[in-house]
């Protein structure tokens, strides 16, 4: 049995002075340990003890600044990791994983995950419905979490040493896409919740990540973990959960008690209306002056003391991904009546809503409207046929579908949604169509207009609007 102290206490020393070689403080523990097993000493203590490892074998301490932006815009799924996800076919069904039996068996289950979530019913993880949903929503998943870490990264609020809890992991997308985004010089002690057989995916890919990614997988649910026995984390990420839990609302108030005072909990969930309306409930009954949890991005509210109450209908959307050769195989591989039908096992679209909260109050951007110079959108029924000024949020990508553009905007203090909808793009106004999602924007001599079929207000930008990037 090595002496675990006397390894700290040379580590603790020697990190002062230079680069920590265990084959150094293996001649100053008792009993000459081998630098191997002083070696997996360090890696234990490593996040404990703030140490990175290098390439040589030696610890250095990690650095004190926050992870810098990534400019994340990955153009397809990792190979390395589509490697591994493979390998675990290949050891199940062989190396024509993906025709006969197991191939008609894994299509069926991507099948039925799509029903249940579309139809919200209970979803069931087995071992085949693992890997059917790591073939569907890897990648995806994959990218998704770098596009949102990214608001936080922005602000310097990802610290290079960092704790964090993944409630619902799933099959591991999110965990790749953070140990890519913040890159080897960061030491992350990475926990994973996952009762589901997708852990046994989750697990064989978390052996792709570096030594910096310290990684425990609990077998619990969200619901049973006991998050007293942790101290607080740096970020708690749900990922595509919420919609598959009984009280999401009860299970977030609790998991926001172990975010650290200057920590974040993000939550993520696909695009579609079921699924992205019910986190905006979920946000909405987590957040304000009861619970002292604020909204950091993107869904800010604009004027102190108002809080939204429409529909809540918001997601990003972001450049599609390469078809991996996984999802290829299996797809092409379908018995299937006509070429059109192609496609169905291909899911390689990035669209996705996500909710940032904080409880240090701080938000994406420190901005506030002001009544002396922009209308609310609680009162936009005062404004009807009458051009305003107001500063509102970019909730959306183009949402039409030929003709003119609509963007959905919001201030935090709506009652039914409002659309920004382009009718003449001029110099004044083509912000409004360039902004990234989540911007702030300053219009100046919008037409508000009540559309009845959409049951909403349509704010009209045409030639004599002026529409502002205010931040972004």
């Amino acid at each position: 049995m090595i002496d675990r102290e006397a390894v700290r206490d040379n580590a603790k020393y020697l990190r002062q002075v230079r680069p920590i070689d265990p084959e150094e403080i293996a001649e100053y523990v008792e009993g000459n340990p081998h630098p191997a097993v002083v070696k997996q000493t360090l890696r234990e203590e490593a996040f404990d003890l703030g140490l990175l490892e290098r390439e040589d074998g030696t610890f250095v301490p990690v650095d004190d600044d926050a992870i810098a932006v990534q400019r994340w815009a990955p153009e397809a799924f990792p190979d390395d990791y589509g490697f591994a996800l493979e390998d675990l076919l290949v050891r199940e069904y062989g190396a024509n994983w993906h025709m006969g039996e197991s191939g008609d068996a894994l299509r069926e289950s991507i099948r039925r995950l799509k029903t249940d979530y579309f139809y919200q019913n209970p979803v069931e993880y087995d071992e085949v419905a693992a890997l059917g949903y790591a073939i569907y929503h890897l990648p995806d998943n994959y990218a998704v979490v770098g596009y949102v870490l990214e608001d936080l990264a922005k602000k310097g609020l990802l610290p290079r040493k960092l704790r964090v809890l993944d409630v619902g992991a799933g099959t591991g997308g999110p965990a790749l896409g953070l140990h890519d985004y913040v890159g080897d010089d960061a030491l992350v002690d990475y926990h994973a919740l996952e009762p589901s057989a997708n852990a046994d995916v989750l697990e064989h890919l978390l052996e792709e990540t570096g030594e910096n990614f310290h990684t425990t997988v609990h077998r619990e649910t969200a619901e049973a973990f006991d998050t007293s026995q942790f101290e607080e984390f740096d970020l708690v990420f749900f990922g595509n959960v919420l919609s598959e839990l009984e009280d999401p609302e009860t299970v977030v108030e609790n998991y926001l008690g172990v975010v650290a005072d200057d920590g974040s909990l993000v939550a993520v969930e696909p695009a579609d209306l079921n699924t992205s309306t019910g986190l905006r409930e979920v946000e909405r009954a987590v957040t304000g002056p009861r619970s002292g949890v604020t909204v950091y991005a993107p869904t800010l509210r604009l004027w102190d003391g108002d809080e939204p109450s429409d529909r809540g209908w918001s997601f990003d959307v972001r450049d599609d991904l390469a078809v991996p050769g996984f999802q290829r195989r299996l797809d092409e591989a379908e018995d299937r009546d006509a070429e059109d039908d192609s496609g169905t096992f291909v899911n390689v679209d990035v669209q996705f809503s996500h909710s940032i909260l904080r409880k240090d109050g701080q938000r994406r951007f420190e901005i506030r409207a002001d009544g002396t110079r922009h209308a609310r959108m609680a009162d936009m029924e005062k404004h009807v046929t009458e051009r305003i000024d107001l500063l509102a949020v970019k909730l959306s990508r183009d949402l039409s579908e030929g003709g003119n553009q609509v963007f959905k905007i919001g201030d935090g203090s709506e009652q039914v949604e409002h659309y920004a909808v382009l009718t003449r793009q001029s110099v004044l106004n083509e912000e409004l169509q360039f902004a990234p999602y989540g911007a702030v924007l300053g219009f100046q001599n919008v037409l508000c207009l009540w559309n009845d079929d959409e049951e909403a207000y349509n704010l009209v930008v045409d030639a004599e609007t002026v529409v502002d990037v205010v931040a972004a």
